[in-house]
């Protein structure tokens, strides 16, 4: 478990640009089980591939198609959350960060950490964006 300190400003970095906090598995099945596209973005503290995801999801919503709703779980400080988020991605294995799309509860898009470490915003960004223009009205 992370000091709240700690993640506060990670959390933030995604809330104030209108993802939606999810702290509990209810909360991860009730945003999953709205229609529409949903994004769940698995934050992480580790540096080397968060830095450039958080960035990424945030850039990757100036495009004309984007999801509906927008929801993040913290791995390491919401157990319970992001637990129950990692089991809707199956059959990726859990990894941090990661993002996946949702279209009326069913995955279709997903970047696992291999996909984010390493990269720029900007590319995760374009990754995202070739999903929403495909899975997004």
């Amino acid at each position: 478990m992370y000091p709240p300190e700690l993640v506060k400003p990670m959390k933030e970095e995604l809330t104030t640009v209108g993802f939606q906090e999810l702290l509990s598995s209810a909360d991860v099945e009730k945003a999953l089980e709205q229609k529409g596209t949903t994004l769940v973005l698995v934050n992480s503290v580790c540096g080397c591939a968060a830095a450039n995801a958080r960035p990424g999801a945030k850039m990757s919503l100036a495009n004309d198609k984007k999801p509906d709703h927008l929801v993040t779980v913290f791995a390491g400080v919401d157990r319970e959350a992001t637990d129950k988020a990692r089991a809707q991605m199956m059959p990726f294995p859990p990894s941090s960060p990661s993002m996946a799309l949702f279209k009326d509860g069913e995955l279709v898009h997903m970047l696992e950490r291999h996909h984010i470490e390493g990269r720029p915003a900007e590319m995760i960004a374009d990754n995202l964006r070739q999903a929403y223009d495909e899975h997004c009205a």
